[in-house]
């Protein structure tokens, strides 16, 4: 009997057909790939087996786990099976943990709840829990609270508290969108040795087809709410039969076009800077201990060339960011945009020239404005806002592919894809010669995902523009940048021609962020005929 049989699950929401006749089958010690593309309907079929749909849905077929049809539970017994039989890892693991509670009471918590524990014994529990994800004492107390973790040291307690009382099921949404490469790695081995040691099912839902590849024995794929195509992963990648399937494929694999920028002179100059942090004592009589966070760091970016910035987690990529916007001062050394020196006092007229993309367009723009407003924003470092701001900001929406009219509407009518192009539609709209682009496209789906790097290569050509681009992603950094630099631990290690850096990595560093790098076999992704 499998652990996990999904037969014809339908769901429609306030009359709204969202998931047709979906059919699965999951069995103990698998781990079963759903992939697809944004709003295909991966993360309602986990909604649904979690019994989370809103008020309005409308549930029809069959999803037992164990032989218990999970759609005909009530609230109270699926209460039971929440955090019990089934575990969740959610995506964003700030949102999905309590920030008021420590992580030795979030994850003792399912422990008391489900099996009556004295907080004690919970407590003791929850310490081998966290000493099993990799978050050992006495570095990680039970005491410590998310905001005190990074991001993939967050991701390992939501999936200590999903873990903790050895479930059958282990849904993982999008587990590792938000890591860098290495953090990644050592989330994505943790969860195979999981389903291997505890012989729990896994469903891993993604959009990154690599990660498939790498850790899952059957996969799916969703469209539009429909599984379009289904099998073991390596016949499924091997064939791709379905046009869908083929499409996220090619799109997994694209490469923008290149530009031969010839010879320029230096737009941004980094000159041996320095930002150092204290830390708090270890012990009232002890020195307080310095953090280099950026150390000696010097490069150069001409115009019109793609700049890649690579490192992971806590390698000083975000603090050498600020300081290059002129968000944070330096302690020591310069960086100059055109010749002038940045920092917190740079002027307006310079501060046009260089914009910026975030990671999360949604987080980045006023909710409560329209498009129009929110792209025309940066005309306020001008002296004047031009007396054809309405035109300039149709004109920016055009070239990034958007229709003129789109700029009376709210920014919750966008999709994730769409939202990314009003963010660069806005840093277009001074006119700039530099675009910082920090993670500007690691939340996407691999067909929109190429469709902003072809955008971004074609704007690059038309309006001569300079990237810094800043992501963990090295496949998106393999295939827009010129140039790649590789930080570590503050400093700037290695740096090269981006395909001569990744062909021969030479530093210990870049060689361990190329092998961590997720990757389709070759092999699979020879030519059908």
């Amino acid at each position: 009997m499998s652990l996990l049989s999904v037969t014809d699950l339908s769901v429609s929401i306030n009359g709204t057909p969202l998931l047709e006749k979906v059919s699965f089958a999951l069995q103990p010690g698998e781990i079963f790939g759903l992939v697809g593309e944004s709003g295909s309907g991966k993360s309602l079929t986990a909604l649904a087996l979690m019994g989370l749909l809103p008020e309005g849905a409308v549930t029809t077929g069959h999803a037992e786990l164990e032989g218990l049809d999970l759609l005909n539970q009530t609230e109270r017994a699926m209460c039971g099976l929440r955090g019990n039989r089934i575990g969740m890892i959610f995506q964003e693991p700030m949102t999905a943990l309590n920030p008021l509670m420590t992580i030795g009471d979030q994850v003792a918590e399912t422990l008391m709840v489900h099996r009556a524990l004295p907080r004690a014994e919970a407590l003791a529990i929850a310490r081998e829990k966290l000493d099993r994800v990799g978050l050992p004492e006495p570095r990680f107390g039970l005491g410590l609270f998310p905001h005190e973790l990074s991001g993939g040291q967050r991701q390992r307690v939501a999936i200590a508290l999903a873990i903790a009382l050895k479930p059958a099921l282990l849904i993982a949404d999008e587990p590792t969108t938000a890591l860098d490469v290495m953090t990644q790695a050592q989330i994505l081995g943790l969860l195979r040795g999981l389903v291997e040691d505890e012989g729990m099912g896994l469903l891993l839902i993604t959009h990154d087809l690599a990660v498939v590849a790498g850790l899952a024995n059957t996969t799916s794929v969703m469209q539009t709410g429909r599984i379009v195509e289904q099998g073991p992963t390596e016949a499924l990648f091997r064939a791709r039969k379905h046009p869908y399937t083929a499409a996220l494929f090619a799109a997994s694999a694209h490469q923008p076009t290149r530009i031969d920028i010839g010879l320029s002179v230096p737009l941004l100059e980094v000159d041996r800077a320095l930002r150092a942090y204290t830390l708090a004592r270890p012990s009232a009589f002890a020195p307080r201990p310095v953090l280099h966070a950026v150390d000696g760091v010097s490069f150069t970016l001409h115009q019109r060339e793609s700049l890649g910035l690579v490192g992971s987690s806590g390698c000083g990529k975000s603090t050498l960011t600020r300081a290059i916007l002129g968000l944070d001062s330096l302690q020591g050394g310069e960086i100059r945009l055109s010749g002038t020196r940045v920092g917190p006092k740079l002027p307006n007229a310079l501060r046009a020239g260089m914009q910026v993309v975030f990671q999360d367009p949604y987080g980045s723009f006023n909710p409560r404005w329209r498009v129009d407003r929110l792209v025309a924003e940066p005309f306020h470092l001008l002296p004047k806002a031009p007396a054809d701001w309405r035109d300039r900001v149709a004109e920016a929406l055009v070239e990034v592919g958007l229709h003129p009219d789109d700029r009376r509407k709210y920014i919750h009518e966008f999709s994730g894809g769409q939202r990314q192009r009003i963010a660069i539609a806005r840093a277009l709209i001074t006119r700039p010669d530099l675009i910082v682009l920090d993670e500007a496209v690691s939340a996407l789906d691999v067909r929109i995902r190429a469709q902003v790097l072809d955008l971004l290569a074609s704007l690059r050509r038309s309006h001569g523009l300079a990237y810094l681009f800043i992501s963990h992603d090295l496949s998106v950094v393999r295939a827009i940048t010129d140039r790649v630099l590789v930080m570590e631990a503050g400093r700037i290690v290695e740096e090269g021609p981006t395909e001569a850096l990744f062909a021969a990595p030479q530093h210990e560093v870049t060689r361990r962020l190329v092998a961590a790098t997720p990757q389709i076999p070759a092999a699979w992704m020879e030519p059908q005929t």
